[in-house]
């Protein structure tokens, strides 16, 4: 949980639209163009929507400045400094994303439970397929601490991030339906509804027998799952093994 989330909603929001006015007022005083101030004061906000819990969260936490400047009617920017906030936006949720998930974190204890039903040996290869900043590759280290842990992640400033925060894994940058799934032991998603076909059909044609195709929340309802797992705050778990 960031420190944006301990902190009773709306004051969250709150807390950076007054943060992106602050920055976007010292930039004006200083002389900055109105176009770099919008610029800066809004790539704060669409930086801190990562920490949202949710998706209106985040929208709300990076489009709040950039929506409350635009009413207030003070800045003198041309339009086209408009297409800034969306701009931002689009560079950390890139439109291709947003069919799968846009970014979903996985709790910290969520994945705990997982080598009671599906062990895996020493040095096994796992992937998170859609890493986002990373909440994924640290629940699957605290049930896997020998394993070796990848990660793959459409949004290449996601991507630099979760490497930040897992230095201890293989990030890269890269769409998860094209990659190669074959090599690896498991393979964890925190997808959508609609995204689970697609990822059981990939598992079967591409993972090794005995392979795991692990998912926090969504079912592939086409198949029974090997086993279910539940959360410690109440989610499911779904495990399928080809």
């Amino acid at each position: 949980m960031s420190w944006l989330d301990r902190l009773p909603w709306p004051l969250p929001a709150i807390a950076v639209w007054v943060a992106a006015w602050s920055l976007f007022a010292f930039l004006q005083r200083w002389g900055i163009t109105p176009e770099i101030a919008l610029g800066g004061a809004c790539a704060v906000g669409v930086a801190a929507s990562l920490a949202g819990a949710n998706w209106w969260r985040r929208l709300m936490i990076g489009l709040g400045f950039p929506l409350s400047l635009a009413i207030s009617g003070i800045a003198n920017v041309p339009g086209w400094a408009w297409l800034l906030p969306l701009l931002l936006l689009l560079l950390i949720y890139p439109l291709n994303a947003w069919r799968d998930a846009p970014l979903f974190p996985t709790p910290q204890h969520a994945l705990e439970d997982l080598p009671s039903k599906a062990p895996l040996p020493a040095g096994a290869r796992v992937l998170d397929a859609g890493c986002g900043l990373g909440d994924g590759l640290r629940a699957l280290r605290r049930a896997y601490p020998n394993a070796q842990f990848e990660g793959l992640e459409w949004s290449w400033p996601l991507r630099a991030a979760c490497a930040l925060r897992c230095s201890w894994a293989k990030i890269r940058q890269g769409d998860i339906w094209q990659a190669d799934w074959s090599a690896y032991q498991l393979v964890y998603l925190f997808q959508r509804p609609e995204s689970m076909p697609r990822a059981l059909a990939k598992a079967r044609a591409e993972l090794k027998p005995g392979a795991w195709l692990v998912s926090l929340e969504f079912e592939a309802s086409e198949r029974p799952p090997s086993a279910v797992l539940h959360a410690p705050d109440g989610r499911t778990v779904w495990l399928y093994q080809i």
